[in-house]
Protein backbone atom coordinates (compact mmCIF):
# COMPACT_ATOMS: atom_id res chain seq x y z
CA UNK A 1 0.00 0.00 0.00
CA UNK A 2 1.00 3.08 -0.38
CA UNK A 3 1.93 5.99 2.40
CA UNK A 4 -0.84 8.01 3.06
CA UNK A 5 -2.08 10.40 6.03
CA UNK A 6 -5.66 10.48 6.67
CA UNK A 7 -7.88 12.18 9.50
CA UNK A 8 -9.65 9.83 11.90
CA UNK A 9 -12.42 9.37 14.28
CA UNK A 10 -13.61 6.91 16.58
CA UNK A 11 -16.18 5.09 18.86
CA UNK A 12 -16.64 4.49 22.25
CA UNK A 13 -17.47 0.82 21.15
CA UNK A 14 -14.09 -1.20 21.55
CA UNK A 15 -12.39 -2.22 18.41
CA UNK A 16 -10.15 -4.90 17.32
CA UNK A 17 -7.69 -5.48 14.80
CA UNK A 18 -4.23 -5.91 13.02
CA UNK A 19 -3.10 -4.53 9.66
CA UNK A 20 -0.12 -5.21 6.99
CA UNK A 21 1.14 -2.08 7.38
CA UNK A 22 2.58 0.65 10.13
CA UNK A 23 0.59 3.00 11.60
CA UNK A 24 1.64 5.96 13.50
CA UNK A 25 -1.56 7.76 15.76
CA UNK A 26 -1.30 11.04 16.84
CA UNK A 27 -4.24 12.81 18.45
CA UNK A 28 -5.27 16.33 17.10
CA UNK A 29 -8.17 16.41 20.12
CA UNK A 30 -9.24 14.18 22.92
CA UNK A 31 -7.80 11.01 23.94
CA UNK A 32 -7.68 7.41 22.44
CA UNK A 33 -7.43 4.08 24.60
CA UNK A 34 -5.04 1.79 22.92
CA UNK A 35 -4.50 -1.63 24.17
CA UNK A 36 -1.69 -3.58 22.33
CA UNK A 37 1.19 -5.80 23.50
CA UNK A 38 3.65 -3.67 25.61
CA UNK A 39 1.35 -0.24 25.89
CA UNK A 40 -2.41 -0.45 27.31
CA UNK A 41 -3.08 3.35 28.00
CA UNK A 42 -4.71 6.35 27.17
CA UNK A 43 -3.01 8.50 24.16
CA UNK A 44 -2.77 12.08 23.70
CA UNK A 45 -2.75 15.43 22.50
CA UNK A 46 1.69 16.18 22.12
CA UNK A 47 1.67 12.27 21.75
CA UNK A 48 2.37 9.57 19.25
CA UNK A 49 1.50 5.76 19.53
CA UNK A 50 3.70 3.49 16.93
CA UNK A 51 1.50 0.47 16.14
CA UNK A 52 3.83 -2.36 14.01
CA UNK A 53 3.13 -4.58 11.31
CA UNK A 54 0.63 -6.88 12.06
CA UNK A 55 0.26 -5.87 15.68
CA UNK A 56 -3.20 -7.33 17.13
CA UNK A 57 -4.71 -3.53 19.02
CA UNK A 58 -7.77 -2.39 20.71
CA UNK A 59 -8.71 0.67 20.95
CA UNK A 60 -12.18 3.03 21.83
CA UNK A 61 -12.17 6.89 21.80
CA UNK A 62 -14.87 9.28 22.42
CA UNK A 63 -16.52 10.36 18.97
CA UNK A 64 -15.33 14.19 19.08
CA UNK A 65 -11.34 13.03 18.91
CA UNK A 66 -9.52 13.35 16.27
CA UNK A 67 -6.55 12.01 15.10
CA UNK A 68 -3.96 12.21 12.38
CA UNK A 69 -3.20 8.49 11.35
CA UNK A 70 0.06 7.44 9.24
CA UNK A 71 -0.01 4.42 7.47
CA UNK A 72 3.74 3.07 6.24
CA UNK A 73 5.10 0.30 4.70
CA UNK A 74 8.34 0.74 6.49
CA UNK A 75 8.77 2.84 10.25
CA UNK A 76 11.61 5.71 10.47
CA UNK A 77 14.69 4.38 11.48
CA UNK A 78 14.69 5.76 15.01
CA UNK A 79 11.39 3.82 15.95
CA UNK A 80 12.70 0.15 14.09
CA UNK A 81 13.14 -1.85 17.32
CA UNK A 82 12.16 0.55 19.70
CA UNK A 83 10.96 -0.17 23.11
CA UNK A 84 8.96 2.74 23.65
CA UNK A 85 5.37 2.37 21.79
CA UNK A 86 4.47 5.60 22.90
CA UNK A 87 6.33 9.29 22.84
CA UNK A 88 6.17 12.88 23.15
CA UNK A 89 6.25 14.65 19.87
CA UNK A 90 8.19 17.90 19.59
CA UNK A 91 6.49 21.41 19.02
CA UNK A 92 7.24 21.48 14.73
CA UNK A 93 6.06 17.87 14.57
CA UNK A 94 2.80 18.84 16.74
CA UNK A 95 2.66 22.71 14.49
CA UNK A 96 2.81 20.19 11.15
CA UNK A 97 0.27 18.05 12.48
CA UNK A 98 -2.48 21.45 11.73
CA UNK A 99 -1.55 21.97 8.50
CA UNK A 100 -1.91 18.24 8.20
CA UNK A 101 -5.45 18.26 9.31
CA UNK A 102 -6.47 22.06 7.59
CA UNK A 103 -4.95 20.72 4.12
CA UNK A 104 -7.06 17.68 4.35
CA UNK A 105 -10.12 18.95 5.30
CA UNK A 106 -10.18 21.43 2.55
CA UNK A 107 -8.40 19.77 -0.48
CA UNK A 108 -7.43 16.71 -2.64
CA UNK A 109 -4.12 17.31 -4.30
CA UNK A 110 -2.22 14.17 -4.81
CA UNK A 111 1.24 15.98 -5.01
CA UNK A 112 1.00 18.61 -2.16
CA UNK A 113 -0.46 14.71 0.14
CA UNK A 114 2.85 12.97 -1.42
CA UNK A 115 5.07 15.99 -0.12
CA UNK A 116 3.30 15.92 3.22
CA UNK A 117 4.20 12.37 3.70
CA UNK A 118 7.22 12.88 2.77
CA UNK A 119 7.59 15.71 5.40
CA UNK A 120 6.27 14.54 7.97
CA UNK A 121 8.58 11.47 7.74
CA UNK A 122 11.35 13.79 8.09
CA UNK A 123 10.26 14.96 11.25
CA UNK A 124 9.15 11.87 12.67
CA UNK A 125 12.60 10.56 11.71
CA UNK A 126 14.07 13.22 14.24
CA UNK A 127 12.02 12.49 17.02
CA UNK A 128 14.06 12.04 20.08
CA UNK A 129 11.35 9.09 21.76
CA UNK A 130 11.11 11.60 24.53
CA UNK A 131 8.67 9.30 27.32
CA UNK A 132 5.61 10.52 27.88
CA UNK A 133 5.39 13.40 29.85
CA UNK A 134 2.72 14.41 32.53
CA UNK A 135 -0.12 16.54 31.50
CA UNK A 136 0.64 19.24 33.64
CA UNK A 137 4.20 19.37 32.20
CA UNK A 138 2.93 19.35 28.92
CA UNK A 139 0.60 22.72 29.70
CA UNK A 140 3.60 24.28 30.69
CA UNK A 141 5.62 22.94 27.85
CA UNK A 142 2.56 24.38 25.51
CA UNK A 143 2.37 27.57 27.05
CA UNK A 144 6.15 28.50 26.75
CA UNK A 145 6.10 27.45 23.36
CA UNK A 146 3.09 30.29 22.33
CA UNK A 147 4.31 32.50 24.91
CA UNK A 148 8.44 33.23 23.79
CA UNK A 149 7.73 36.62 23.47
CA UNK A 150 6.24 37.68 26.85
CA UNK A 151 8.38 37.74 30.33
CA UNK A 152 8.39 34.01 31.95
CA UNK A 153 8.11 33.00 35.26
CA UNK A 154 8.43 30.75 38.05
CA UNK A 155 5.45 31.82 39.61
CA UNK A 156 3.76 32.07 36.47
CA UNK A 157 4.26 28.74 34.63
CA UNK A 158 3.75 27.31 38.00
CA UNK A 159 0.07 28.78 37.70
CA UNK A 160 -0.70 27.02 34.73
CA UNK A 161 0.80 23.48 36.13
CA UNK A 162 -1.41 24.08 39.12
CA UNK A 163 1.72 23.22 40.85
CA UNK A 164 3.82 24.76 43.51
CA UNK A 165 6.64 26.43 42.51
CA UNK A 166 9.13 24.05 44.54
CA UNK A 167 6.82 20.89 43.06
CA UNK A 168 7.55 22.28 39.00
CA UNK A 169 11.43 22.41 39.53
CA UNK A 170 11.46 19.50 40.71
CA UNK A 171 9.01 17.54 38.10
CA UNK A 172 9.87 19.68 35.50
CA UNK A 173 13.54 18.73 36.17
CA UNK A 174 12.57 14.89 36.34
CA UNK A 175 10.87 14.62 33.20
CA UNK A 176 12.59 17.34 30.59
CA UNK A 177 15.90 16.91 32.17
CA UNK A 178 16.51 20.54 32.01
CA UNK A 179 15.39 23.36 34.66
CA UNK A 180 12.38 25.38 33.96
CA UNK A 181 14.66 28.34 32.97
CA UNK A 182 17.20 26.68 31.07
CA UNK A 183 14.48 25.02 29.03
CA UNK A 184 12.42 28.49 28.31
CA UNK A 185 16.18 29.63 27.40
CA UNK A 186 16.93 27.21 25.40
CA UNK A 187 13.31 27.20 23.65
CA UNK A 188 13.95 31.37 23.15
CA UNK A 189 18.06 30.59 21.38
CA UNK A 190 16.20 27.92 18.96
CA UNK A 191 14.31 30.31 17.92
CA UNK A 192 16.49 33.30 17.47
CA UNK A 193 19.05 31.63 15.49
CA UNK A 194 15.71 29.63 13.13
CA UNK A 195 14.57 33.50 12.79
CA UNK A 196 17.99 35.11 11.75
CA UNK A 197 18.96 32.57 9.51
CA UNK A 198 15.48 32.05 8.00
CA UNK A 199 13.96 35.80 7.88
CA UNK A 200 15.46 39.22 7.35
CA UNK A 201 14.39 40.37 10.63
CA UNK A 202 16.56 42.19 12.34
CA UNK A 203 18.22 41.57 15.66
CA UNK A 204 16.25 44.13 17.69
CA UNK A 205 13.16 42.53 16.34
CA UNK A 206 14.22 38.79 16.73
CA UNK A 207 15.52 39.82 20.15
CA UNK A 208 12.01 40.94 20.76
CA UNK A 209 10.34 37.63 18.93
CA UNK A 210 12.14 35.96 22.06
CA UNK A 211 11.14 37.90 24.63
CA UNK A 212 14.12 40.22 25.11
CA UNK A 213 13.80 43.94 25.43
CA UNK A 214 17.51 44.49 26.09
CA UNK A 215 19.02 43.83 23.08
CA UNK A 216 22.59 43.97 25.17
CA UNK A 217 20.92 41.26 27.08
CA UNK A 218 19.91 38.85 24.33
CA UNK A 219 23.41 39.58 22.30
CA UNK A 220 24.90 38.16 25.71
CA UNK A 221 22.63 35.40 25.90
CA UNK A 222 22.92 34.18 22.46
CA UNK A 223 26.42 34.88 22.48
CA UNK A 224 26.86 32.41 25.10
CA UNK A 225 24.89 29.78 23.49
CA UNK A 226 26.16 29.53 20.13
CA UNK A 227 29.78 31.28 20.69
CA UNK A 228 29.28 34.31 18.29
CA UNK A 229 27.17 36.95 18.20
CA UNK A 230 23.76 37.59 16.59
CA UNK A 231 25.42 39.48 14.03
CA UNK A 232 28.49 37.25 13.23
CA UNK A 233 25.94 34.34 12.53
CA UNK A 234 23.80 36.64 10.36
CA UNK A 235 26.42 37.22 7.81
Amino acid sequence: MPNQLSLRSYTRQRRSHAHDFHQLVLPLRGVIQLEMAGFCGKVAPGECAVIRQGEQHHFTADTQARFVVADLDALPPNLVGGERLVFAVSPPLSRYLEFIEAQLEHQVNADIERAMVATFAVLVAEQRLSPRLDARIRQVLSHIERHLTEKMTLQRLAGVACLSETQLKKLFRQQVGLTVMQYVTQKRMDKARALIQHTDYSIQLVAELVGYTDLSAFSRRFSRHFGMTPTRFSQ
